[in-house]
Order: structure tokens, then sequence, then C-alpha cells
């Protein structure tokens, strides 16, 4: 600092920065003192603000009520260190808190309100690039979402994933251990205490879901659209490797701020369909097709939902890790985490490797030299554990649009339901539909049902508009008589979505959902329902006659909104298929390059 109190700045970003139209524009010398005042009150000089060095924001997503992302508290220390040492000025604000287990009605309703809150303020306030903070599910994409509403420079901070669960010597992965041990409990082999301490188990320390659950599959997702740094996203969030991540991650982003690196450089199709084809060779979560289809939506890119089938189907299945596999975090992040992945897919010739990324460079560049050497973890492209282990997309008078995780279909699943000789892959079962979660929970177990293998569950009421927000309830389990019986599995069905922690093989995020006229509106129980994963179809055998009767006897009745916003979502929000965004917002891209009109 020079001693007339200004800070010698010796680089010329590719563009001013728009912070110089609050803290230095000659034209305005009173709404610059206005805006430098308060400023002054914890300390910061107007000498800083006015030197010319980009405003660096840090969305700060952790709090006590974000537990999931409450290490963000520890690592915007190290990200505001990174920033200051590569010449920017850190500015920590907070955003919506999300939290998906203890949200209610759900933390889908949270995505886009988060989003909403976060354009408004990276729009409207002096700031020149943002660390995006991510670690529970929808952090990570309405971060993204409104960095390319915005399109300011922005880079994804990943949390990471707590420490591996053990519980008596075995793994315990989170979330998984929920619905594994709910079969347990279900079928006698342990108690209700046993089964609190193997939920609590599997929880030992600071981070996210250590499964490939939703949230570990979006920030690979972050990674593979290149958003964030190489390696950023399976680092655990209580290793060493998270704070020096946090460190670089905050210096590279004030060298994209003097680059103008903004997301629409980096977010087009191709990056979106390696972000596709990675979901599916982790084993990822069915929650990503609403999420990426809402960042493509967000970032003008299109997306259609057959692209899931024709990129993301016939890819093998290479991480071994929970649900789909054996294994927890640490071992993935030990055994070169997503790099490895990306490194297996180039192998492959399935990734495009010309995508630009947060670095600078192409993501081909990123991975040279990232194969892992854990073969048990990280399997090779031609030796996979399991061939075509993706998303298959479904339609038929049921709906429109459907997506089927086939990773998570188990030995017995397929034996059971998919492998009838000369009927490979196809199956009718009766349907067992039931009027959202409760119903479920009240019924499954009602002998008079007459539940047996040869049925389907079905849920409806579940989806954006119905309950609303979208829940994950799909990944429903038999009645307890089943499972006691061996049978731990049945097909499953619903306009809601389930936790990207279940092992379970269901056809969901069905749209249009039953509470806006979908089928599902009205199918009845005792419809037989033919499943052709050949042809892609799902149908229930009802005539169209019948079908036409039971349309004008209504829809079934949906809960009421009980605040404005879930009344105002119910009103803006659109369906799962095309990522349940707010559809007045997406036309809404750039809007950086107008600086708002003063205030005052």
């Amino acid at each position: 600092m020079s001693r007339s109190g200004e800070f010698a700045v010796d680089r010329v970003p590719v563009k001013p920065f728009r912070s110089r139209d609050w803290f230095a524009d000659p034209a305005r010398s009173d709404m610059t003192a206005l805006y430098l005042e308060r400023f002054m009150n914890y300390g910061l000089t107007p000498a800083e603000l006015r030197s010319g060095r980009p405003i660096i924001g840090i969305a700060q997503s952790g709090s006590d009520l974000s537990p999931c992302n409450r290490i963000h508290l520890e690592l915007a220390k190290r990200t505001r260190d990174g920033i200051r040492d590569a010449g920017g000025i850190a500015m920590e604000f907070p955003v919506h808190p999300i939290f998906e287990n203890c949200r209610r009605p759900t933390a889908a309703l949270d995505r886009n309100l988060a989003y909403l809150g976060l354009v408004e303020t990276l729009y409207g306030y002096p700031i020149d690039a943002v660390v995006l903070t991510t670690g529970c599910d929808k952090t990570t994409p309405s971060g993204i979402m409104a960095a390319s509403t915005v399109d300011i420079p922005a880079i994804v901070l990943s949390g990471g994933p707590m420490l591996d669960g053990w519980h008596d010597g075995e793994l315990v992965g989170s979330g998984t251990v929920i619905w594994r041990s709910r079969r347990k409990l279900a079928a006698g082999e342990i108690d209700e205490e046993e089964f609190l301490n193997r939920a609590t188990d599997s929880a030992p320390s600071a981070g996210h879901c250590n499964t490939m659950g939703t949230a570990s599959t979006m920030n690979a997702v972050a990674e593979a659209l290149g958003l964030s740094l190489t390696g950023c996203a399976a680092i655990p969030a209580p290793y060493r490797e998270r704070g020096q991540m946090a460190y670089e991650t905050g210096r590279r982003i004030v060298e994209m701020a003097y680059e103008d690196l903004r997301p629409s450089k980096i977010l087009t199709r191709d990056s979106f369909l390696n972000a596709i084809r990675v979901v599916s060779a982790i084993g990822g979560s069915s929650n990503a097709q609403p999420h990426i289809m809402a960042m493509a939506q967000h970032a003008g890119v299109t997306l259609y939902p057959e692209d899931w089938s024709d990129h993301g189907y016939d890819l093998p299945l290479l991480v071994n890790m929970q649900p789909a596999g054996k294994y927890l975090g640490e071992r993935f992040h030990r055994a070169g985490g997503v790099p490895a992945v990306l490194h297996e897919l180039i192998a492959g010739g399935k990734l495009d490797t010309s995508c630009l990324t947060v670095t600078g460079r192409s993501i081909g560049e990123n991975i040279a030299g990232r194969e892992t050497r854990d073969r048990e973890m990280i399997k090779p492209f031609d030796a996979p554990m399991m061939e075509r282990a993706g998303f298959l997309v479904l339609k038929g008078n049921l709906f429109d649009f459907g997506i089927m995780k086939t990773s998570v279909i188990s030995p017995a699943f397929r034996a059971r339901y998919l492998s009838t000789p000369g009927a490979e892959d196809r199956f009718e079962a009766r349907a067992i539909v039931f009027e959202g979660s409760d119903d479920y929970h009240h019924r499954i177990n009602d002998p008079a049902l007459d539940i047996d293998e040869g049925c389907i569950l079905v849920i409806r009421g579940a989806g954006p508009i119905g309950w609303p927000g979208s829940a994950e309830v799909v990944n429903m389990q038999p009645p307890d008589a089943l499972i006691q019986r061996g049978v731990l599995a049945l097909p499953t069905l619903g306009d809601g979505r389930q936790s990207g922690t279940s092992d379970s093989p269901s056809i969901l995020n069905v749209s249009p959902e039953s509470a806006v006229g979908g089928g599902l509106s009205w199918i009845r129980t005792g419809d037989v329902v033919r499943i052709d994963l050949v042809a892609g179809t799902c149908d229930a055998l009802v005539s169209d006659d019948e079908i036409a009767r039971r349309r004008g006897e209504g829809l079934p009745p949906v809960p009421e909104s009980n605040t404005p916003w879930e009344e105002l979502y119910r009103e803006k929000t659109g369906q799962l298929a095309e990522g349940g965004v707010l559809d007045f917002a997406v036309k809404y891209r750039g809007i950086s390059a107008k600086t708002p009109r003063h205030n005052h």
C-alpha cells in the first residue's frame, strides 16, 4: 500500500469489474460515498474497496440448520486466505438453508427459493465473482442455476462427504443404512434401538452423505461440468486436503475474475452430456435428472429427455460405492475420485475432453495421468461392475416421462421380474395405489390389499405441485410379511422422487404428475401395469373408454398450501421432466451485463 493509502494493482481485468460502479464511479461521488460508508464499520478501508481489486463473494451455505454444509463455516476462512493472497477482497454472505433430511414437507421446495435469493444477491450487490459453497443435495444446483442467471465468474467449492461410517465392523453408509435397516427391522432381525444405532453410526463426522447419494452425485456433477477444481468433489470434509482445496479455490476465483471466465463460457451441451455420463458411471442418484435439467435450462442449454437414455444408459457402472456397490466416500477419494472416473470414460471413448473448465484448461488436460490404482473401488471401463448400468427413460399411457436407475437392479430383482424366457426385461404387475406416503405407511401391511410378488407399488400426489415440492417417497419397501419371506424389493412407480441413497430400482420423477392430470391420477388398485424396458414403455392395461370415464371423476385431492412460498411455488413451478424450474425464470440470463440502477 502506498503512502496515499491506495493499493497498487498491476493487473488489468479483461473487462472492468462491476464493483467499480459502486465504489469508483467518478460521475456519482455522492453514491460512492453512500456505498462505501457502511462497509467501514467493520474495518474495511476506502482504499481497499476503491483499489480496483475484485470483490469476491462467498455464498455461505453452512449453518446450524444445514449440518451437511456446516463445514463451510470453517472452510470459508481458508477460502478468504486464498482470495486475499491472490489479490481479491472477500465478502461472505448467507444463502437460504437447505437440509434434505430435516426440512418438511420437503427440501425440494428450497432449491428454487435459494436460487431466487442468490440471484438477487449476486445481481444487486457489488460482487465481481463468487465461490459457491455446496454439499447437501440441492445446494449445488441452486448455486449453479443462480450463477448462470447472473453470469459472473463462479466456482464450486464442495464441502465433502463425512468419514466412512462403521457399525460392529461393518461399513454403514448414510441414508442407505436407513433403507436397509428398515428391511431388517421388518424382518425381525434387529430391534428399534439397533436401528437407531446403525443410523447414527453412519454419520461419524462433519460433511454430507458418505454414500453415492444425491449430495455426492451433484458435487461430482459440478466437477464433471468443469465448475470445480480438479479433484474437489470427493475429498472428505475433515481431511486436510479439503482446507487446501478451499484455499486454492479462493486463489483461482480471483484469477477467473480477471479472466472474465463466466459460466456461459463453460456450460455447454457437451459439458452437460459429460455430466450425464458421469452420473451413470458412478451409480449416481436419480435426483440428478431434474437438477441437471434445471441447470441446463438456466444456462440456456437444450437437453432432451431422451439424452438420459441415449447418452446415459449404455454405460458401465465403474464405482463400487453404496448404494449400487460396497464402499463409501473415503475410499472413493483415495482411489482418485471423479478424475479417475473421467479417466476411465476417456479410455472408453465416452467423454468430450475439449470442454472448458474453471482451471482455464480443458477437462482432458485436467485429468491427464489420473488413472486409479484401486481397481476394487474404481473398475476399468472394459471390466466394470455392471454393463449398461445407466438410466432408462420410459413413457406410456401413465406418463410422458419417467426414469429408472438400472445400476441398483439387484440379481434377485432381475431374476424375479426381468428374466422370463422370451420376455426378458419385460413384466406385468398388479397395481397397489397409495395417496402419498402417509397412506403408504398406514396401509402397506393391510392384509386386505393381498400384496404379493406380482404387485407394483404406486404412489401419487408426490410431485412438485401435489406434495408440493416433490417428495423422496417412491422407494417404498414391501409389506413386512413379504420381507420376512425374503422378498426385499417390489417394483415401485411414482410421481415423486426417491433418495439417492436408496437401492430401489424405481420408476420415478413421473411427468406429468397426478396433481396436474397425469396418468397416475386415474390408475386404480388392481389395474395391471405392463413395463417393457426394451421398448421403454410403461402402460396400464386399461381401455381408452375406461380411462375417459375415470378422468371424468376429477383429480385426486391435494393438500392446501401452508405458506406463501408453497402457493407461489405451485403456481410457477414446472414438472420434473423439465427440471422443476420456475417457468418464468429461465428467460433471465446474463443479467450482470446491465448494472442495476442506483438506489438513491
